[in-house]
């Protein structure tokens, strides 16, 4: 898709005459460098917190993560995720958005891509949606407001400050496994890098930055100009956030976009040290002091709100598909589905199209690049048809399987007998739970841990004690060492007199697990109980 260019010199350092005439290129921002070895230090201190509690075996600081606040929404718990959190928001009330710039490991993410990128002459190009940018808050309100939004519509009383937890020995709990990671790094990082611009994670998927930009325009710390400026681009050729530098402090005196990362890079460029950051009046009160410029032209509207609904749609079906896709990886397929969507569109009718350094359409006739491009389209089109089909499916089994969860609670704490299975009417949700694990296996392309979890229950339920612990088995086959799985089976043994295989599922369970302590001290129990 093709944009019309900025009206500035471009990172390939076009020469730009100073006031003597003479032709200079775009320094170079000395920030950059800097602000990396700070990106680089802070995530080497983490590397070796994680690497510490690893081998101490040990309790530590629970995780320095944003995301470790949904546990106060949840549950009423405060952490330090949840005070790193409250302190950067606060922060940014008065320098703006410092933490982003210079502290985030998914900015860093992004910077170490783009520099990749750069490396293989592939330029990001920013992409012009008005509506995808209410993706981080929207994804802001999923993760921190819906639990009090739904406590509250279901009359269940808000849980206040329950308890504050600041260590913890299952550090790596809420963290998805490597797999996991690796593609949640390639896609909210390497992709939307390249499809979005330099910072197309913080623009259309971050629900942390929601909550930053929200707060920016009432810092009173800025990027600020002086009378010394002469508009020469220099700053928004540098600036890695998509900010159109040289016509805010022309119009305004101040960088007044949300997005403005305080990366200090346009500080760091101008020719005339014009720029710099100080504290003043906040951009929420600034008044316009020039004209304003034209600005990129955005997607048209129609377009915008098809890909809104594609994003969503997409969203819908890719999250925990198969147990495996978390919420963050989900926005960042969302997007890059819409982003796709987009491009497809463009292509098939405009005239032209390109994507990067590639030429998709000329001239009213496909490139073979554009039908690669259309034929991976259809791939993924195959892809989301097929997760939609196992949503579909999934709904009804997770709906059964909440079901179930008082009967399988008073079975786990010894509350009903394990043989004889269940009583009406939980008798009738097991076969409807076993009928919906066979549909969902039917259409499923992968074995998924959830079926046979929910499938042994089904068994159990129905006084099929071998099938329960041959999915049981099956869920340890797929993930080892589940210490939830592994409590469960030992308790269904513990309850039912197989004491030994009771102690060996409690001794399986790993010392970072948060269902040791229990099993400790079930263990514990039935060493007293064979002495």
């Amino acid at each position: 898709m093709e944009f019309p260019a900025l009206p500035v010199l471009n990172a390939a350092r076009r020469a730009a005459p100073d006031r003597s005439g003479a032709a200079r290129s775009v320094p170079h921002s000395r920030m950059g460098g800097r602000r990396a070895w700070v990106l680089v230090a802070i995530h080497l201190l983490l590397i070796a917190h994680v690497l510490w509690w690893w081998f101490s075996r040990s309790s530590t600081l629970t995780p320095l993560e944003p995301s470790e606040g949904m546990a106060f929404s949840k549950e009423g718990i405060v952490n330090a995720g949840l005070v790193l959190f409250a302190v950067a928001a606060l922060a940014t009330l008065v320098f703006g958005r410092y933490f982003c710039g210079w502290a985030c490991h998914l900015v860093a993410l992004q910077d170490g891509c783009r520099w990749i990128l750069l490396k293989l002459g592939l330029r990001p190009v920013p992409f012009r949606s008005r509506l995808l940018k209410w993706v981080p808050i929207a994804a802001f309100v999923y993760m921190f407001l819906l639990p009090y939004l739904l406590r509250w519509y279901e009359g269940i009383p808000q849980p206040g400050v329950s308890k504050f937890e600041w260590t913890t020995t299952a550090f790596w709990q809420t963290f998805p496994g490597w797999g996991v990671g690796i593609a949640t790094f390639i896609v909210c990082g390497f992709a939307l890098v390249w499809f979005l611009g330099s910072k197309g994670f913080c623009t259309y998927a971050c629900p942390y930055g929601a909550l930053f930009g929200a707060a920016d325009p009432f810092a009173v710390g800025r990027i600020r100009v002086s009378d010394a400026c002469e508009g020469c681009g220099h700053c928004t050729a540098v600036c890695t956030s998509d900010v159109r530098v040289h016509q805010e402090v022309r119009e305004f005196g101040m960088v007044v976009d949300p997005g403005c990362m305080k990366c200090m890079d346009c500080v760091s460029a101008c020719p005339n040290d014009a720029l710099s950051f100080g504290f003043g009046m906040p951009a929420a009160f600034a008044k316009r002091r020039a004209p304003a410029a034209p600005r990129p032209q955005s997607l048209p509207w129609t377009l915008d709100v098809a890909l809104l609904l594609i994003f969503a749609g997409s969203f819908f079906v890719l999250r925990d598909l198969y147990g495996f896709v978390p919420f963050l990886l989900a926005v960042g397929l969302g997007v890059a589905t819409a982003w796709m969507a987009s491009l497809a569109w463009t292509l098939l009718s405009a005239p032209r199209a390109r994507f990067s350094a590639w030429v998709l359409k000329r001239d009213g006739r496909l490139r073979r690049s554009g039908v690669v491009f259309l034929t991976l389209c259809v791939l993924w089109a195959g892809v989301l048809a097929h997760a939609s089909l196992i949503r579909v499916r999934t709904l009804p089994r997770n709906a059964a399987f909440e079901e179930m969860r008082p009967w399988m609670e008073a079975v786990l704490v010894g509350g009903h007998p394990v043989e004889g299975g269940a009583p009406e009417p939980f008798l009738e949700i097991g076969q409807r739970l076993e009928h919906h694990v066979l549909v969902t296996r039917a259409a499923g392309w992968i074995p998924e841990s959830r079926n046979a979890w929910a499938m042994a229950w089904a068994h159990l339920a129905q006084s099929d004690r071998d099938g329960f612990e041959r999915e049981m088995a099956e869920v340890l086959r797929l993930r080892p060492a589940f210490g939830e799985v592994l409590m469960q089976r030992g308790l269904v043994r513990y309850w039912s007199g197989d004491r030994d295989g009771a102690r060996a599922d409690f001794a399986q369970i790993r010392w970072s697990d948060p269902r040791r302590l229990e099993a400790e001290a079930f263990l514990a129990d039935l060493e007293a109980q064979s002495s």
